[in-house]
């Protein structure tokens, strides 16, 4: 059986980490772009006049957090006379009375704003910011998520930068307004950060093509009109008109300087959705685009990154598919001595595993944070990330059996201190059945580096290591966070019972 095994497994090992090695390489161009062109900023520039901007709010299902993003846009520094805000309010609970009560208020203190209702929820977000822009009025179109507080200088900040008629979309910087609650919050922040202030930062600079983050930026009209609009066909509605803007010739700013604070999932159940809905949107797009992208007349060096950047899910399917290797080509390393020296050189490609983690370092740097404190846990976010492989994994199945996709948001609870508590408000999820999966494959790979130091390779014992890590910790919080929002059930059915 082992001869069987021996070739294919020996090659399918190499590709595979000869693939991650690829991953790795870039992390480190990205990281070098960065710290190269730390201190460059964009010009700041003032407007000469003001165009006419509607400000779109995409909210479904969001009774925590609305009323503090309207609020906000209604408080942006731009002339009331050239702005319009359109509450596009898809919600199923009483989050539109909420929206409804807050949208008359301000419109009776002369806010020119609109609570826009549809009949149905068709095409989700990109469905409803398609239905606003058919009666917005704005040669702009500044977008918000509900769990974003936007800055009052916004418009101000972002609007210079379509001096340049070619410029569709500007996108600014997530902050984050509960980074501190706890260690899940605290990891996302990181990650988000190395997102915002290293990659898009450094696919900015290099000239290679970004994508608009869904929110927190401003779109020109003619640009996404021009690009073909929202569309609803990915889960990813922003990646997808991104790339068909860029394909159409139009270019893009990042504004690392401009930072528009949000909050962050504190429910590892809602943190877990969001990564399914992004990876399966990021999929979805690399299947549609990357044909288009390599007939495209941009550089080879921008048709890779552009691969390389539709396709960064599929480090998740690398590493499950290095998770089922390991084992096996342990047992064949101790068959075939002669084997080693062979997986001795994907040991060198492996050493780029760790190369995320200097996206990690460099973005809280270029923060003014003191890194080298946050060292430990930079480290950890590498195996908190191994941690989704089965969650991306799904994704992934989910597109190659063809099962139709559905946008499912994001619960946020308006959580801004470490005192307050989620588990007893509405939009609670339940446990994903995942976990138990996920909690199986940790004990896999908790076996795989058991068998790895008996037979001395510290190397893949040391990176199995951290696949358990990451997996125990995804599966054990899930679980434990399912089990605290059940406690608080049945104590409201008690007090219920009681009353």
């Amino acid at each position: 059986m082992d001869d069987i095994l021996l070739i294919p497994v020996a090659i399918l090992y190499l590709v595979v980490v000869g693939l991650l090695f690829l991953y790795g390489i870039n992390f480190f161009y990205l990281t070098y772009l960065a710290w190269k062109n730390g201190k460059r900023t964009l010009p700041v520039q003032s407007l000469d006049h003001f165009p006419r901007v509607t400000v779109q709010l995409p909210i479904y299902n969001e009774m925590y957090v609305a009323e503090r993003l309207i609020e906000a846009s209604a408080h942006l520094n731009y002339p009331a006379d050239r702005l319009e805000i359109q509450v596009l309010d898809d919600s199923t609970d009483g989050t539109q009375e909420i929206s409804a009560a807050a949208v008359e208020r301000l419109r009776q203190s002369g806010t020119n704003i609109h609570l826009i209702k549809r009949l149905n929820r068709q095409g989700y977000k990109a469905g409803a910011l398609a239905h606003g822009l058919e009666t917005a009025s704005g040669e702009f179109l500044a977008i918000f998520d509900a769990d974003f507080i936007p800055v009052a200088d916004f418009l101000k900040r972002t609007l210079p930068h379509f001096s340049d008629s070619r410029v569709g979309f500007v996108q600014a910087r997530w902050g984050h307004t509960n980074q501190d609650y706890s260690l899940l919050t605290w990891m996302q922040s990181l990650a988000v950060d190395a997102h915002f202030m290293v990659e898009q930062f450094a696919r900015s600079q290099g000239g290679y093509w970004f994508n608009f983050n869904g929110t927190a930026g401003v779109w020109r009209r003619s640009a996404l009109e021009d690009s073909g609009g929202w569309r609803a066909d990915t889960l990813t509605e922003d990646l997808d008109l991104s790339y068909r803007a860029f394909l159409r010739g139009w270019r893009a700013e990042y504004l690392r300087e401009v930072r528009v604070p949000a909050e962050l999932p504190v429910s590892i159940s809602a943190y877990r959705r969001q990564q399914h809905r992004w990876a399966r949107g990021s999929l979805e797009c690399a299947v549609k685009f990357l044909p288009l992208v390599w007939k495209a007349p941009i550089s080879l060096g921008g048709k890779l990154e552009a691969t390389l950047h539709l396709t960064g899910y599929g480090v998740h399917l690398l590493l499950f598919a290095l998770a089922i290797l390991y084992p096996l080509v342990l047992v064949l390393s101790r068959d075939y001595a002669n084997l080693i020296s062979l997986f001795g050189i994907a040991f060198i490609f492996n050493a780029t595993a760790f190369a995320p983690t200097l996206f990690f370092i460099l973005a809280q740097k270029q923060l003014g944070e003191y890194w080298w404190k946050k060292l430990p846990i930079c480290v950890l976010i590498s195996a908190f990330g191994a941690g989704m492989m089965l969650n991306t994994v799904r994704a992934a199945v989910q597109i190659l059996l063809n099962q139709p996709g559905t946008f499912e948001r994001t619960p946020k609870f308006g959580i801004l201190y470490k005192c307050q508590d989620w588990t007893n408000s509405r939009y609670q999820i339940q446990l994903d059945p995942i976990s138990y999966f996920e909690l199986a494959f940790a004990v896999v790979n908790a076996g795989t580096v058991g068998l790895a130091i008996a037979l001395g390779n510290w190397a893949i014992g040391i990176y199995a290591a951290l696949f358990t890590l990451g997996l125990l910790f995804i599966s054990g919080l899930s679980i434990y966070q399912s089990i605290a929002v059940q406690r608080h059930i049945q104590e409201g059915k008690r007090s219920i019972i009681q009353q």
